[in-house]
């Protein structure tokens, strides 16, 4: 059972910005995004009624649930969003992998946790994996592929930022459930401030491919995926269950030559390995879980 839900968990999260590659934008990316966070947190607030947890609890830090909710579930999620739209879904999911190495720099920077060599290592060889993608085609990389680097690479920055929010939540003993309820809701109230300030049309698209990436994402990655991760932390570990983020790549890079976005090439294949390795190694024996999702 263990062994499915991991792979179940692996894959859904794996192909995360393949789903937002297929969705498309037949919707500004900021209102697909508040339609994916409205579903999330109605799923949230339902778990929440049913386990009976209360919403608001006495001496509760609700500024760091609301930093989590803000950095994990709208900025860092609108970047990656352009960013796989800019670039590619395999070039994103691997440089989110990184948080691998990002959140541990966060927490040593904040809570003074222990930074070992190991993640040292593991950051040198996710970055070399990102150059050697690349290489091949540096003189032809148009302005807005950079672009969609970039922005990938900062939302890594600010899904790890989101995790050290999210260390404090879980070392104060904040519930994860009424956390990712709060969070979510938030989210969802500054995507809708975002798009209407901005004058984005809040338009429902017809095609399958649209409603279908989006529900994946809502429903699959932002819900089921991750109440099966506490399971799993629960009965294997939260050391074992995070090495799930060393194979997205590797499930990325795959899908993305799957649907026609990447060519295989020995340049992406030992990028993916290199970024596998680089991940594998930084998580070892790792103590302290941050959600990937």
């Amino acid at each position: 059972m263990n062994y499915a839900m991991y792979v179940f968990c692996m894959l859904i999260w794996g192909l995360n910005f393949i789903a937002v590659k297929i969705q498309g934008t037949e919707a500004a990316l900021e209102v697909s995004l508040f339609y994916r966070s409205l579903i999330a947190f109605v799923l949230f607030y339902m778990l929440l009624k049913i386990k009976r947890l209360p919403l608001r609890k006495a001496h509760t830090n609700y500024a760091t649930i609301i930093g989590f909710g803000i950095c994990n579930f709208a900025v860092s999620y609108l970047l990656l969003y352009y960013g796989t739209i800019y670039s590619t879904a395999a070039l994103v999911t691997l440089i989110f992998s990184l948080k691998a190495i990002t959140t541990p720099i966060f927490l040593r920077i904040v809570f003074k946790t222990p930074l070992q060599n190991k993640i040292y290592i593991g950051g040198a060889l996710g970055l070399l994996s990102v150059v050697i993608i690349l290489y091949p085609d540096l003189h032809t990389i148009s302005s807005s592929f950079l672009l969609g680097i970039g922005l990938a690479a900062v939302g890594t920055i600010v899904t790890s930022i989101g995790d050290v929010f999210s260390y404090y939540n879980n070392e104060k003993n904040i519930d994860p459930v009424r956390a990712n309820t709060i969070g979510m809701f938030v989210a969802t109230l500054s995507l809708l401030v975002l798009a209407l300030v901005t004058a984005k049309d809040f338009v429902f698209p017809t095609s399958l491919h649209y409603w279908g990436g989006l529900l994946y994402l809502a429903i699959f990655a932002s819900f089921i995926a991750w109440l099966l991760y506490l399971l799993l932390v629960k009965d294997m570990g939260a050391a074992e269950s995070s090495y799930m983020v060393a194979l997205f790549p590797a499930i990325g890079g795959f899908a993305s030559v799957v649907i026609g976005e990447s060519t295989l090439s020995w340049n992406l294949v030992l990028g993916i390995v290199l970024a596998v390795l680089g991940a594998f190694i930084a998580l070892s024996k790792k103590k302290k879980s941050e959600f990937p999702g």
